[in-house]
């Protein structure tokens, strides 16, 4: 017999090493073993099991050592189809990462296996019950039991009328006793079986609701876009649109359209928060055609979501960053909303953009990737602008309302006024008449906890991480100080612990703005949106629907409140600290600035009352705050654009970093110059990429750790791709290096 050779993407493989590796498919496992399952295999000298997924198979292998023999076979059927494994192939050479991890990020955490060799979550089945007999000879044998054995009397009327049933609710509804229906069993009138059935999310589900109607404006995106989808081939569209203009009711028209010819959709969303309101919102057009996925989820919620998803019984998933891997099958439409979003990006290994994956998928299937965004990424419109995306606008907002009006206020003038409180006068009257006219409020600042530092007001001590190189952040809730990179907390003293000092509290945060309104206005409601206050499983969910429904006057938030968010009553938005992300050392700040600004303040004034918003700053006079204050994102992006052609950074080039970090500053700096010097000899000899660095991160020591980083700038070639994996994994497998940690990414973050 001929022999079978398995190419296997092993588990065990760290970056420096991977690659496909060789396997002998044993004979009694040939009809298991085929491309896509999950197997055990020895790996590595000492043959420790690992696990591992066939990528392909071959007749023959290009090393002739003797192929160790593939040990176990872990799936009935492959867990990934021959697209998905393209994918895993395409993210180790586009993200730098391995290709098992790459399939780990696709496949839910229900459906990988513990030490033992036992899967995460188990299938659930619900036990049911159903006529063996006709239902009228069923009628007749009731009848018959009804004086000496009502309950089965009771059990066989039920299921001559429903057919079949799940036995628990069967027993609940008539009273009867197990042992009533095993008689029925045993006297082959009934049989139990096990049926699958899916533990989901909870979703409102009501009558279908109809299309909403598009306006004029509308209705010509619609077309617009629509036509694409019917080209045959993938399309890339972005969809510019202010906030309140109804951006939503137009994703609505596109999947139907999409549903209906026999195509599936992926709505990606940028935060979990979102999640909730875009559920309920598609769920009344589209009812159980709607999976969900997102991390808030339990391990078997999702793990089912998947399957649901992957057997074609939902045909539309929406979720945050992770949904883009959804198993969907004839694939038409995949919609990225708030495209602008760096939330898209993960942090983590594989460090992938949904955006990228997204645009690879749409190629793939002929698909349309549709952007949508009030405030668009500057490189998505700067593509949109030279043609290579479609381009749609909503100018105006679907309710005809004007944007709301924005006044800016110098906080430097309220502090001579004698204020040094956090909300100045303006936003204190404008918040008393909203609570007299029984209106709705969002107060927006980017920092949760109380203080951002305490500082000793006679020898000027602070308190700092020891881990990390950052202050201490007051939470007033538990009087404790907290470092929100590690996670470390300390009690805080009463006095200063080196002079014995007055402390002073310095900067706020959500904590502290949420204290000084209840002291503005006492006896009036007050709730926080922060991560700090919605830790539980589906809390996001609970908390906006207490603040819709009880109309609570009053909302403070992060970054949470900025987006997506539609509630009617609420017609004054605050902006505490417009300042705050303007100085952020990266070249995206002023971008994130204006698009936080822009967003929030278009949660006002979205139902038939106008909208009004202030942003309070210490620097009126910044162009980024003015700009965001008339919501001119057409201003923003000329000269926004014009800065970056100046930086050169995206779009005019592209940015990829390798990081290095390690316990020894000496050390990683000395890395760092390491792969400088190769890198200038090598991608930047020939001036095609600029080599830049070492650099300190913004935050340069996390967790004992410290982060230096060498930035390469230029157009990210396949060729530029291989040299920094080439340097990567060289240093990796270097003894000199083994105390760091090394990798790269993609258009990083900080």
């Amino acid at each position: 017999m001929p022999v079978c050779v398995a190419k296997i993407a092993v588990a065990a493989a760290t970056y420096w090493v991977d690659r496909p590796y060789d396997y002998l498919v044993p004979e009694e496992l040939r009809d298991k073993a085929v491309p896509g399952v999950r197997v055990y295999v020895p790996f590595s000298r000492g043959n420790r099991r690992s696990e591992g997924v066939i990528l392909a198979l071959s007749d023959h292998s290009e090393y002739e050592k003797k192929l160790k023999p593939i040990t176990a076979v872990l799936d009935d059927a492959p867990v990934l189809s021959q697209e998905q494994i393209k994918l895993a192939l395409f993210m180790r050479e586009r993200f730098f990462c391995t290709v098992y991890s790459a399939i780990k990020a696709m496949l839910p955490a229900g459906l990988w296996f513990d030490g033992e060799g036992r899967r995460k979550i188990g299938d659930k089945t619900i036990e049911m019950a159903r006529l063996c007999l006709p239902p009228e000879d069923a009628s007749i044998i009731a009848a018959n039991k009804r004086l000496r054995s009502p309950h089965q009397a009771n059990l066989l009327d039920q299921l001559c009328s429903f057919e079949c049933l799940p036995s628990r609710e069967l027993l609940n509804f008539t009273g009867a006793s197990r042992q009533s229906l095993k008689a029925l069993v045993n006297a082959g009138f009934v049989e139990l079986y096990h049926r699958e059935a899916f533990r989901r999310p909870e979703i409102h589900l009501g009558e279908k609701l109809p299309l909403p109607v598009l306006n004029q404006e509308q209705q010509a995106s619609f077309a617009g876009i629509n036509a694409l989808t019917q080209w045959g081939q993938s399309a890339a569209a972005l969809l510019f649109g202010v906030t309140g203009s109804g951006k939503t009711s137009v994703y609505i028209h596109l999947i139907m359209e999409q549903l209906n010819r026999g195509k599936t959709a992926i709505l990606l969303v940028p935060e979990i928060a979102l999640t909730p309101q875009m559920i309920q919102t598609f769920s009344s057009h589209f009812g159980d055609d709607v999976a969900v996925l997102h991390s808030s989820l339990s391990v078997g919620e999702r793990y089912d979501e998947w399957k649901r998803i992957r057997s074609g019984k939902a045909r539309l998933t929406i979720g945050t960053r992770s949904a883009v891997f959804a198993p969907c099958e004839n694939l038409g439409l995949i919609i990225i909303d708030e495209e602008q979003e760096e939330t898209y990006k993960s942090e983590n290994s594989p460090r992938y953009n949904a955006r990228d994956i997204a645009k690879y998928r749409c190629v793939r299937s002929g698909a349309l990737l549709l952007l949508g965004s009030a405030t668009p990424d500057i490189v998505s419109m700067y593509k949109a602008q030279t043609g290579q995306y479609s381009f749609f606008t909503l100018k105006n907002r679907y309710n005809d309302q004007l944007l709301p009006k924005v006044e800016i206020v110098d906080m430097k003038r309220e502090l001579r006024r004698g204020n040094g409180g956090n909300i100045s006068e303006k936003l204190r009257e404008e918040l008393a008449a909203n609570i007299d006219r029984g209106e709705q409020s969002i107060l927006f600042i980017n920092r949760r906890g109380a203080n951002k530092l305490i500082s000793c007001g006679d020898c000027g001590y602070t308190y700092k991480c020891p881990r990390c190189s950052v202050s201490l952040t007051y939470h007033s809730n538990n009087r404790r100080l907290m470092c929100h990179y590690c996670g470390y907390s300390q009690w805080i003293d009463d006095a200063c612990p080196d002079c014995g000092g007055t402390l002073q509290f310095i900067g706020a945060g959500t904590q502290m703005i949420q204290q000084e309104l209840e002291q503005l206005f006492p006896g009036v409601e007050i709730m926080r949106m922060d991560t700090d206050a919605v830790t539980p499983v589906g809390s996001h969910e609970e908390l906006f629907t207490r603040f819709k429904k009880k109309r609570i006057p009053i909302m403070v938030g992060t970054q949470m409140v900025t987006k997506g968010l539609n509630f009617e009553n609420v017609t004054l938005v605050g902006v505490i600290s417009a300042d705050q992300s303007l100085y952020a050392g990266n070249y995206r700040a002023g971008e994130r600035a204006f698009s936080l600004m822009t967003q929030v303040v278009g949660r006002s004034g979205r139902g038939e009352k106008p909208g009004r918003a202030i942003i309070q700053t210490y620097t009126p006079d910044n162009e980024i705050i003015r700009q965001a204050a008339r919501q001119d994102y057409e201003d923003f992006y000329r000269s926004e654009l014009e800065l970056r052609r100046l930086q050169n950074t995206p779009p005019f080039s592209e940015l990829m970093a390798i990081t290095v970090s390690g316990q020894v500053e000496e050390h990683v700096v000395s890395a760092c110059r390491y792969i400088k010097n190769w890198l200038d000899h090598t991608a930047g000899k020939d001036g095609s990429a600029l080599i830049l660095g070492p650099s300190p991160l913004p935050v340069v020591r996390v967790n004992n750790r410290y982060r230096y980083r060498v930035t390469i700038s230029g157009k990210a070639s396949r060729g530029i791709r291989a040299l920094i994996a080439q340097i990567v994994m060289d240093c990796s497998r270097d003894k000199r290096f083994s105390d760091l940690s090394i990798f790269a990414d993609n258009d990083p973050l900080d």
